[in-house]
């Protein structure tokens, strides 16, 4: 299948960890599907045996250069988590002194792509870096009771779910910090537990892509540049 053909456009998507491959698979891919636009998530091994998480530039450029000499037919794009990104990313540095996650974020997808196509020598179109405020877990705010209704038992839970956005632009504004990023409050909150690879693409499908892009405009507009790819 190539990019060029009457299939459609092809996309790898490098994940940052196995719950969130699951999600672009179960959640964002179907939609993409319909408009002949084909996802490729993936993690890229981190250690011999094991892929996702812990993810640095370096590791990202190696695969990034494989996939793009490989593979002419396909886009490569990233879906990083803004929290706790390895600082060897460029423009991280600069990125966390400054003012609101969608900043940071654009930041770093600025100097990424900068310094990525540079190095690689692809062409400029054919990469694009999305790194998302704060990580996974903050799109499930997008709909709390939706996300409660997503396991049985999450639903005694939905008032403080709720209660979390209290002051929050957007979901994307819950913080990174260490004890209250968005996986971390969901852990706290949620019984049963929160488990991150088994009920991340649950949430997801309980709530749609439809509904996660329309509240959270960093990913809605990542989601739209994806829609709006043509063939290579």
């Amino acid at each position: 299948m190539t990019a060029k053909s009457s299939h459609g456009v092809v996309v790898t998507v490098i994940a940052e960890g196995v719950s969130d491959e699951e999600f672009l698979k179960r959640v964002v891919a179907p939609t993409l599907h319909a408009r002949q636009i084909y996802l490729k998530p993936l993690t890229i091994e981190t250690s011999p045996g094991h892929s996702g998480g812990a993810v640095s530039y370096d590791r990202l450029k190696f695969n990034a250069r494989n996939i793009l000499r490989q593979r002419p037919d396909t886009y490569l794009t990233t879906f990083l988590d803004l929290y706790a990104l390895d600082t060897s990313f460029p423009g991280a540095h600069e990125a966390f002194a400054l003012n609101g996650p969608a900043r940071k974020a654009g930041h770093i997808e600025a100097r990424l792509h900068e310094s990525l196509v540079s190095e690689i020598g692809c062409r400029p179109d054919r990469f694009f870096a999305h790194v998302q405020p704060y990580e996974l877990e903050g799109l499930f705010f997008s709909n709390t009771t939706a996300m409660s209704e997503a396991v049985p038992g999450w639903q005694a839970c939905a008032a403080q779910l709720q209660a979390q956005l209290a002051g929050c632009e957007t979901p994307e504004h819950l913080n990174g910090r260490p004890m209250t990023h968005p996986s971390q409050r969901l852990a706290d909150i949620l019984v049963p537990r929160y488990q991150k690879r088994s009920h991340a693409p649950l949430i997801g499908e309980r709530i749609g892509l439809q509904a996660i892009a329309a509240s959270c405009p960093h990913f809605g507009a990542w989601v739209s540049r994806l829609t709006a790819l043509e063939p290579l």
